[in-house]
């Protein structure tokens, strides 16, 4: 597929942080600039910024006996914009070794019953979704590789695959603190000195190489998908 073919293509970039001066806030804007580059119409989901809710409430609770069921306005509204892309891209930090409550709230509340799965034809068939997610740990503790086999086990087959999607792919980001932290053979956390000057420019320059190149390649497996 060449960059003129991708521009008809349309990503659904979604970050979930409640500042937008974080380095997940970030990571989604130099995201959103690089499909951008790539040829794709993005458009830039900030879950926090536009004030969803992630709550599930009874407009939205799915009716196991009714799976054309009308949701809330908001949840049908954000439907669509995931029904208008090609590919999703979810951009969060790490935590508890998953997703933060604004983005699950987002995936129970939007990926809902008769949308997103219950029917024989899945409505999200064919899209692909890339999962950035940003991790405090360190990229040499051993917690990363658990941390990673957990997300793609949640992610991927959890809800992207029984979704519909033809592809998934966790990136997990380690170093995403500005202290690094990592557990040592004891089960303890270990928390260093923050970082400055020079030394946090080449470690924030790292972190961005890492994200940037993550992107390629699932852009790159979209294109040999093609």
């Amino acid at each position: 597929m060449s960059h003129r073919s991708s521009a008809a293509r349309t990503a659904l970039v979604v970050v979930a942080h409640h500042r937008a001066d974080s380095l997940t806030a970030h990571t989604a804007r130099r995201t959103a600039a690089q499909l951008e580059g790539a040829g794709y119409r993005v458009d830039l989901l900030d879950l926090h910024a536009e004030g969803f809710d992630p709550r599930m409430n009874v407009a939205d609770q799915p009716d196991w006996g009714n799976r054309e069921k009308t949701y809330s306005d908001e949840v049908q509204a954000h439907m669509q914009r995931v029904l208008d892309a090609d590919v999703v891209v979810a951009v969060f930090p790490v935590y508890w070794q998953s997703v933060p409550a604004l983005l699950k709230g987002w995936i129970d509340r939007v990926w809902n019953y008769g949308f997103a799965y219950g029917r024989s034809k899945p409505r999200l068939a064919g899209k692909r979704v890339l999962w950035l997610g940003l991790a405090g740990a360190t990229s040499d503790d051993p917690v990363a590789e658990g941390m990673q086999a957990l997300l793609e086990t949640n992610l991927s087959e959890g809800i992207a695959y029984y979704c519909g999607f033809s592809y998934s792919s966790v990136a997990l980001l380690p170093d995403a603190e500005e202290r690094p932290q990592r557990i040592d053979a004891d089960g303890n956390l270990l928390v260093g000195d923050a970082v400055a000057g020079a030394e946090r420019e080449a470690q924030y320059a790292e972190f961005d190489r890492r994200a940037q190149k993550a992107v390629e390649e699932f852009l790159a497996a979209e294109l040999a998908a093609a």
